[in-house]
């Protein structure tokens, strides 16, 4: 004989397996977790990982930095340190623990918490597109440092897709524009 309350039990797991039945096999199947990686090594762990063949995700974005006293356009974690991986159900955590560049598996009270699809769907949507900030304004001097036109200042007009700029420089006594490689100039 069942009593009332296991009655509601097996109904309510009768109506939480008719709402996986409905959901694509991909997000019932697997789930996606954080792992947390050795300090600078987000990028080797990723590699390893999908070497052993495990599907990651790190999320990037456009940054400008001076490298060896030059301006460079890289991309970088977009949270240093940490990368996502997709695990099925029945696969095995162990052999991430012995990856090389991974530190562990975030997990809250001894048990990994799932990251939410929709998450990763917004964040792979905009992987790589985070605007950058700024690199010059227009009108904004500027110096080339690199070329036939090395220490001449030029005024900054445009960005020429994502590595060359469009300057405006008086050459021969008259205003000339020119395209070079938005590496070869630095701001005034």
């Amino acid at each position: 004989m069942t009593t009332q309350a296991q009655k509601g039990l097996i109904v309510s797991i009768h109506s939480a397996s008719a709402v996986q039945a409905n959901l694509p096999e991909s997000l019932t199947a697997s789930a996606w977790y954080l792992v947390q990686c050795k300090a600078n090594q987000d990028e080797r762990a990723e590699i390893n990982l999908v070497n052993q063949g495990y599907t990651c995700f790190r999320p990037t974005h456009r940054r400008e930095r001076d490298l060896q006293g030059r301006r460079r356009i890289v991309r970088e974690s977009l949270f240093p340190g940490y990368l996502f991986i997709q695990l099925g159900s029945g696969e095995s955590w162990a052999p991430l623990r012995s990856t090389r560049g991974v530190l562990r598996i975030v997990s809250f009270g001894g048990k990994p918490l799932p990251v939410g699809d929709d998450l990763i769907a917004q964040l792979y949507k905009h992987d790589g597109e985070a605007p950058m900030e700024a690199l010059f304004a227009c009108g904004e001097r500027v110096r080339i440092n690199e070329g036939p036109f090395v220490d001449v200042e030029a005024i900054f007009l445009a960005m020429e897709g994502e590595q060359r700029v469009l300057l405006l420089m008086t050459l021969l006594q008259r205003e000339q524009r020119i395209s070079v490689p938005l590496v070869n100039i630095s701001k005034h």
